[in-house]
């Protein structure tokens, strides 16, 4: 009896492993390169090698909710690829920001394309990183009425 026991005490332990190692889905994957991508912009801009490859760099605050995100990424690579010194462009921190950029890019236009739910559409947002409610011209009417 106790024998049976521990075998199914093996196969519950043995399913919840299984059960933790699922693949990430699209939104994770996005989640989690859009963090590394910041984590990678900080270094970058902390970095004394690359400090000076920084300020050609435009500003960006990933937000994988933003519906401006797509082309603010497109632009990213674009500036990136087109760096104005060899120096900046073969550095292997911009390098490897390039590839999580270009790699974020594909998985929103193309392998979760209409799986990601857009919040927003603020492009502002996305440059100074302030993530604010802003109301349209007709919506701050109505709420200026009802008060």
């Amino acid at each position: 009896m106790s024998a049976q026991r521990l075998g199914s005490f093996c196969f519950l332990l043995a399913l919840i492993c299984f059960t933790s190692c699922a693949p990430p889905t699209c939104y994770s994957r996005a989640l989690e390169l859009s963090k590394e991508i910041m984590s990678n912009l900080d270094k970058i801009q902390r970095y004394s090698r690359t400090k000076t490859c920084a300020e050609f760099l435009p500003k960006m605050f990933v937000d994988v909710h933003n519906s401006c995100i797509t082309s603010k990424l497109r632009d990213f690579l674009y500036v990136t690829e087109n760096l104005p010194t060899e120096y900046c462009r073969e550095r292997p921190r911009i390098r490897l920001l390039k590839r999580r950029v270009q790699t974020l890019y594909s998985i929103i236009t193309r392998a979760c394309y209409r799986d990601l739910v857009f919040f927003t559409d603020d492009c502002e947002a996305l440059e100074t990183g302030n993530i604010s409610p802003r109301y349209s011209e007709d919506r701050l009417e109505h709420l200026i009425e009802d008060a």
